[in-house]
C-alpha cells in the first residue's frame, strides 16, 4: 500500500517526502478531531469493575 502511494505522488523524493508528511498529519488531525470523539462513547473506557471500598 505504501509503495503504491509513493509511486503515485508527484515530484522527486524530497517533494514526495514532504507530501507524505502532510498526508500523515492530515490523517492524524482527522482522527483526533472527528473519528476519536465520535467513537469515544461507543468504547467501554468508563466501565469500571473495581468496587469502591
Amino acid at each position: 500500500m505504501y509503495g503504491w502511494i509513493w509511486r503515485h505522488l508527484p515530484g522527486n523524493a524530497l517533494v514526495r517526502a514532504l507530501i507524505s508528511v502532510v498526508l500523515v498529519l492530515a490523517v492524524v488531525y482527522v482522527l483526533f478531531q472527528y473519528v476519536f470523539p465520535w467513537a469515544e462513547p461507543l468504547l467501554p473506557f468508563n466501565d469500571v469493575t473495581v468496587d469502591g471500598q
